[in-house]
């Protein structure tokens, strides 16, 4: 791994140094979750666009959601400009029971993000050492997420909601 070092701000700066991994390979995933557990999960390196992410939710979302409410379900996206293409709207349309509306820049209040913060730790506690083992870490922890926490996330959505509206929109700690 090839290691590059940084100075941080400091009194002392020649003696301060921090040695970090520099790895421009990222690893991205789709994924989503229900109240009955895991719905869908797919790793990625490429970059995604609109029919990407269509093909995503054709491979992995749309059966097992089926398979598990029927015609009976709601979607949840974050209002990236590729979720609110054209194209993937009419898409959506044609194939999603539900999309629910959700607002901007509200990382706060979607329970994913804090099942990925799990994901991400249990992963970077097991050091993967190259690209093919991160992406394999990470999808055994995801499989591994147990239930009860994902239903706690679920449940936490009222409280939530409850204190995003007593900041007054403002970004919550949660």
């Amino acid at each position: 791994m090839f290691r590059n070092t940084i100075r941080r701000w400091s009194k002392y700066p020649k003696e301060e140094k921090k040695r970090v991994p520099k790895n421009r390979q990222k690893v991205h995933v789709w994924d989503a979750i229900s109240y009955n557990g895991l719905i869908g999960f797919h790793s990625f390196q490429n970059i995604m666009n609109s029919d990407y992410y269509i093909e995503i939710l054709e491979n992995n979302l749309i059966d097992n959601a089926t398979r598990q409410f029927n015609n009976k379900w709601q979607l949840q996206q974050d209002n990236d400009p590729k979720h609110q293409s054209s194209t993937t709207k009419k898409w959506l349309d044609e194939n999603v029971p539900q999309v629910l509306d959700w607002p901007s820049n509200s990382p706060d209040l979607n329970p994913i993000e804090n099942l990925w913060n799990i994901v991400k730790h249990r992963t970077e506690k097991r050091k993967p050492e190259n690209i093919n083992e991160l992406k394999r870490f990470i999808h055994e922890e995801w499989e591994n997420i147990e239930k009860k926490i994902i239903i706690n996330l679920i449940n936490s959505m009222k409280k939530r909601c409850h204190l995003v509206i007593e900041s007054k929109g403002e970004r919550i700690e949660y």
